[in-house]
Formats: C-alpha cells, sequence, structure tokens
C-alpha cells in the first residue's frame, strides 16, 4: 500500500510562510519534518520494535508472526492520514503525553487485527511489547534520526545536487568568457565568467561530500542509558546486542553510550554542515546579484511579470534577494539547533524536545533558498558586449603581466629592467590607458623582442591566464 501523502493534508490559514506562502517549494519536506511525520516515525519505530522482539525471541513467550502480520503492522505506518491524525491527537488530549498517545494509538490497531487478519492472528497477544522497556526518547531519538535522514538523503540534498550541477554546468558554458575581475570592487587581473562559478560550484560541491558522509545516530537502552528495565524484565537477553541489531536495522549507527537522551551531536555536525552550504551558497546569490547589477548577466523577463509598482523598466533580481533572506533564516535556526542540542541538564532535560520542532523550518528555509537561486539562474543570459568593453577600458590591468616579465627578464641576465613594479605604478595608477600607450611603454623598455611582442600581442581579453582549464577540476 503506497503511504498517504502528508503534503496533503493542508491546514486553511497557515501562521507561516513555508505552509503558506511558500508551500509549494518545501511541501516535499512534509512528509519527513511535520508534526504529523514525527507521530509516523514514531508508530513506525513502535512498530519496528514489536516485531524485531518476536522475530528474534527476545522476550520468552512472544509468538513470532507471519509475514502476513507484519506486513499488517507495517500498513498502520503507510496508511497513517487525516483520520489517523485526528484519533491520535484526540488519544493525548487525554493522555497529554505524545509517546503515550502513540502507544494506545498501536494497541487499538492490534486489538483490531482480527478483522483484517481473522481470529487466529497472534497480534492481539503482543499489545504489551509494544513499548516494552522503553522510555520516550528512546522512540523520539530514532524517529527524528530517521525523519532528519529522509527529509536530507530525498529532499534537501538531491535539490542541492541539482542546483551545484547548474552552477557547474553555467561554469562549463562560460569557461572562456574573458571577465574583468574586481578585487576591492577595483579592475583587477582578468578571469573568465566561468572561472569564477566553478569556484563557487567547487566550494558547494565539498559541503555536500561533507553532508553526504554524515552519520545519523540512534540509541535504544532506557530512561538513563542502562538498560536497567530491560535486564529486571528479561535478565537473560543480550541488550546490547539487541538494541544494536535494531538500531541498525532501521539504518541508522548506534550509539552505545547516552544518558536518557540521545546526545544530538551528530544533529549539530550536520547542522553545521549544512548551515556551511547555505553561506556559500549566500555568497553565490550575492556574487550574481552584483553581476546583474553590473550588467554581466541580464534577466530575461517573464510575459506578464512586474518589476516595479511604479518603474516600468525594471526587472528585479528577486530570485537571489529571496535566497539571501531565507539562507540567513535558515542558517541562523541551524546554528541554534546545532549549539542548543549539544546540551541536556545531566541525565535529561526537556530543551531538545521543542528545539528539535524547528528542524522542519530551518530546512525549508534552505529548500526554499534553493528553489529561488535556481530559478533565477535560469533567468540569467549573460551579455559578452559589456564584458568586452570593461576589458578594452581597463588596459592598466596589464601592468601585473609587463612587471612581471620584466622581472623575468632581469633574472636572466637582461639590463636596464631595474624597479619593474615601481616603474609600472607611477605608468598606471590613476591613470587611464589606452592599447597604444600601453604597447608604446613595452616597447620603450628594451625587453628582448620576443618577450617585447608577446606582450604588446596580450589585451586585457587574452589575459586570463589558465582560467578555462580551471573550470575542468569540477569535473576531476
Amino acid at each position: 500500500m503506497p503511504r498517504v501523502r502528508l503534503a496533503d493534508i493542508t491546514p486553511a490559514i497557515a501562521l507561516g510562510p513555508l505552509d503558506g506562502r511558500y508551500r509549494p517549494a518545501v511541501a516535499d519536506l512534509v512528509d519527513h519534518l511535520s508534526e504529523a511525520a514525527l507521530n509516523r516515525a514514531r508508530i513506525a519505530v513502535e512498530v519496528e520494535w514489536v516485531i524485531h522482539l518476536c522475530a528474534h525471541a527476545v522476550v520468552p513467550g512472544a509468538p513470532s508472526l507471519s509475514p502476513a502480520e507484519e506486513e499488517y503492522l507495517r500498513g498502520v505506518v503507510d496508511s497513517f492520514g487525516a483520520e489517523e491524525i485526528a484519533e491520535l491527537a484526540a488519544i493525548e488530549r487525554t493522555t497529554v503525553h505524545d509517546v503515550k498517545a502513540v502507544e494506545y494509538f498501536l494497541k487499538r490497531r492490534l486489538a483490531a487485527a482480527p478483522e483484517a487478519l481473522g481470529t487466529d492472528t497472534v497480534l492481539p497477544s503482543v499489545g504489551e511489547l509494544v513499548h516494552f522497556a522503553l522510555t520516550s526518547e528512546d522512540v523520539n531519538n530514532l524517529s527524528y534520526a530517521l525523519m532528519v535522514r529522509g527529509a536530507v538523503q530525498q529532499v534537501w540534498f538531491p535539490a542541492a545536487v541539482d542546483l551545484v550541477d547548474q552552477v557547474a554546468a553555467l561554469a562549463a558554458e562560460h569557461r572562456a568568457l574573458p571577465m574583468l575581475a574586481l578585487t576591492h570592487g577595483q579592475p583587477a587581473t582578468p578571469t573568465t565568467l566561468g572561472k569564477e562559478l566553478a569556484v563557487l560550484a567547487h566550494r558547494l560541491r565539498r559541503q555536500l561530500r561533507r553532508i553526504e558522509s554524515d552519520e545519523y545516530l540512534g540509541k535504544l537502552n532506557g530512561a538513563t542509558g542502562t538498560y536497567g528495565a530491560h535486564t529486571a524484565a528479561v535478565p537473560g537477553a543480550d541488550w546490547q546486542l539487541v538494541s544494536r541489531t535494531f538500531v541498525e536495522h532501521l539504518g541508522l549507527t548506534w550509539n552505545p553510550l547516552t544518558t536518557q537522551i540521545e546526545s544530538h551531536d551528530w544533529q549539530s555536525e550536520l547542522y553545521g554542515d549544512v548551515a556551511r552550504f547555505n553561506r556559500v551558497l549566500h555568497n553565490l546569490a550575492t556574487d550574481v546579484w552584483t553581476y546583474i547589477s553590473r550588467g554581466v548577466f541580464t534577466q530575461i523577463p517573464v510575459p506578464g511579470a512586474t518589476g516595479s509598482s511604479t518603474m516600468p523598466h525594471k526587472v528585479n533580481p528577486i530570485r537571489f534577494e529571496n535566497a539571501e533572506a531565507n539562507l540567513e533564516i535558515s542558517s541562523a535556526l541551524l546554528d541554534t539547533l546545532a549549539a542548543t542540542l549539544v546540551s541536556s541538564r545531566l541525565q535529561r532535560d526537556l530543551t531538545d524536545s521543542t528545539t528539535q520542532r524547528n528542524i522542519g523550518p530551518a530546512f525549508g528555509h534552505s529548500l526554499l533558498a534553493i528553489d529561488n537561486v535556481r530559478r533565477g539562474l535560469g533567468g540569467l543570459a549573460v551579455d559578452p558586449a559589456l564584458l568586452a568593453a570593461e576589458l578594452d577600458q581597463n588596459w592598466e590591468v596589464l601592468a601585473e603581466p609587463v612587471q612581471s616579465a620584466m622581472r623575468a627578464a632581469s633574472v636572466a641576465g637582461v639590463t636596464g629592467m631595474e624597479n619593474p613594479y615601481e616603474r609600472l605604478k607611477e605608468l598606471t595608477r590613476g591613470h587611464r590607458l589606452t592599447a597604444a600607450d600601453m604597447r608604446e611603454f613595452i616597447g620603450s623598455l628594451g625587453l628582448p623582442d620576443d618577450v617585447a611582442a608577446r606582450l604588446q600581442g596580450m589585451t586585457p581579453a587574452s589575459y586570463t591566464g589558465i582560467a578555462a582549464d580551471l573550470v575542468d577540476h569540477l569535473t576531476d
């Protein structure tokens, strides 16, 4: 049975923009990081725990479950939808405890199993295996690990990869297009547009490699991490083995040493990496915004769209501005999560509970920013004529290769090469040079003929070093 898509269950009026104005861009996260997703994950953990205890005969007298019975239990997870959400909420209004409500919800399903499987099913007899020897945090930490892993691996990470691939494709397309560089906002050694985009793609990919290798930890060891209830109830079981195999069965890394809570260090590490990705992407957004401001990029008008309410000529770079703001919000939330979750007083306090409920917004704002940058990049065109004009207006940038060639000639024994930096500084600082000015100066230096010819044939547009070849590192 396919799972109910939680994103289709929407409130009539949303308090926050992620569930209102921006919901289409982030809806896929609802299946992983919403309150409903948390409860579904809790049910999944409780179901798998019952199946695990029965399959491994951990508790004496526990029956073996048939494939049909295991399928029925897992179907409780897959069919968790609007009616079940309401039912669980009603139970919680009585229990005033979210995990206990999940336990009672699942026990109801066990009691109802004969209606689906027949009266010979053993499921009604295993009700007390639900939440057996568990503390709420055993369920919650595993649920959050599953939720975050699903959100990252199935939603956020693929979107981030597609974005970086888009930047890399733009870098490859414009790998050899010369562009005046600006350092400190001033004309500097020319580069290529492709190389500058490649730098950003390379930085983003490095962060993605870190995120891809991050671990998702889980624990199952009781109220203070001692297996106290476990060993009291069934002293003959190897509870560390049972715990490890169960956590690993869920696809998580087993944490053997904890207090009541799983220490959340893995979350802090992951959120730090995602926040760093955000900040590099923020750098890309501000750079592209600046290139648009300079005219390097032009924005392709969308038919019918309005750029300004009063200035008809404007096409504003709103995608990149929107991305900036959402990346800042996301990073701030991720920083708070990373800093808060690593601390818990003594064996347990509850600060992590409400903190973790903000994981969804943290990833939502990042995903929204990724969507905006992708759409923004898709609406850009390059103006090669402007780039060529900028380069042709800044012949003084050739002062660097000329003085460097003079230094090399001096080392090789050519006379008259004294003070090369100072001579080019006097020629160029505060002056606009033409091609003729630069070539005349080069001809007056007394450089070897081949060196002088090479320099006189150089233009700002040709002075890009091996920038185009550097783009190839993206495919290494």
